[in-house]
């Protein structure tokens, strides 16, 4: 089969490689329809992730149909439609149990290479590095699926995968983001970041009750998505954030702060944030915190401060002073995609939110390469890839 495959920094290729194969009587094999180039891909594209092969095929946000059934599979026929969690999680563990998927003790089948990074191992991944159970990925034409009773949505032949795909990850992360963000009716709500998943934390803030939504980007066709979700927006390259923040809010503060940007944060001409950039550069770092760093500082006393965006290491200069005596609550985490899949389906399937409105390009798998270089560069007014292989 086709399949993307990571190279090394800023190199993904296209190549042919083995079909995936049933190789535990849980798993199903699923034809690709649809499936997406994410923002946290990037930290692969661009070398920030440690436990990476050469030839480690990547993506994780596929759907598709099931063309081979495990004999223990119960749940799925062949010939479901269905969209694919990016996290891997056995159903039956105590985390698991407790509806907290991306945490699942079982599915890691290199859990000792991430218990000596992260002191405990969270969920294997699809297509996310070696440390996180060296799972072929989903930028593919076919897919292996672990423990299928427990990941898979099968979805109404009526909804095109435009839709759906993105119950994959981006839908149900800026959704968690949003709830993790602890928000109470009529809040003040700030959002960094508006690539995809900031994109629908935006609309899942409206949808928990926010007073207010505020977005921060500097990309003009990132934040005017943003007010098109009805979120009053800044611009970091011509207002100061902060000043700005209190201005809007008299001086307290978003009551909640969500950061849906993570490790490769970009800013304007702060000192902090060009150190960042230059330790990035060299190797002595492998995440750009400005961002953190500021929500922590412009949350209110008392607030939320929500972290979907993506770290890899060991974040430089944390204002945990400021953090612990204003009191903030700090809430973060891969997301438990299986938790929101079903709720957030029957959103699409009532109207409430169409989630096509985030793709800006469509194009075949063979050429993926170039668009990564794309999304990263963010060129062509490029805010969502979708692929066909």
């Amino acid at each position: 089969m086709r399949a993307l495959c990571w190279h090394g920094k800023s190199d993904v290729r296209v190549d042919t490689v083995p079909d995936p194969t049933i190789e535990d009587p849980r798993d199903v094999i699923i034809k690709i329809t649809t499936t997406c180039i994410c923002g946290s891909d990037l930290h692969l594209y661009d070398g920030y992730m440690p436990t990476m092969e050469p030839g480690d095929v990547i993506g994780h946000e596929p759907m598709g149909v099931v063309v081979e059934v495990g004999k223990d599979v119960k749940r799925l026929k062949k010939g479901d439609r269905v969209v694919v969690p990016f996290t891997i999680s056995c159903g039956e563990c105590w985390y698991c149990k407790r509806t907290e998927y991306s945490l699942c003790d079982t599915s890691n089948r290199n859990a000792e290479i991430a218990r000596k990074a992260m002191g405990q191992s969270p969920a294997g991944l699809f297509g996310y590095s070696h440390m996180l159970g060296a799972y072929p990925g989903g930028q593919a034409e076919y897919l292996r699926v672990p423990y299928a009773d427990v990941g898979p949505v099968v979805i109404p032949d009526e909804l095109p995968d435009e839709q759906v795909v993105f119950l994959s990850d981006i839908f149900p992360t800026g959704y968690m983001g949003a709830e993790n963000a602890q928000i109470q009716p009529g809040d003040t709500v700030a959002i960094w970041g508006c690539g995809p998943v900031g994109q629908f934390a935006i609309r899942s803030a409206w949808m928990l009750g926010a007073g207010r939504v505020v977005a921060i980007d500097t990309v003009p066709e990132r934040l005017e998505m943003a007010r098109q979700g009805k979120a009053e927006t800044i611009d970091f390259e011509k207002q100061d954030v902060y000043e700005t923040l209190m201005e809007m809010t008299k001086g307290r503060g978003p009551d909640s702060c969500i950061d849906a940007v993570g490790a490769e944060a970009h800013a304007g001409g702060s000192f902090d944030a060009v150190l960042d950039k230059a330790k990035a550069s060299v190797g002595l770092a492998t995440d750009r915190p400005n961002v953190l760093r500021e929500a922590i500082m412009c949350c209110r006393k008392g607030g939320t401060v929500s972290i979907p965006g993506v770290y890899v290491g060991f974040l430089d200069k944390i204002p945990m002073g400021a953090a612990m005596n204003k009191g903030l609550t700090l809430k973060m985490g891969q997301t438990h995609v299986q938790r929101y899949t079903k709720p957030l389906l029957e959103k699409i399937q009532k109207g409430e939110i169409d989630p096509s409105f985030v793709i800006t390009h469509k194009i075949p798998l063979e050429e993926a390469p170039g668009a990564y270089k794309t999304f990263r560069d963010k060129k062509d007014k490029c805010i969502k890839v979708v692929l066909k292989p």
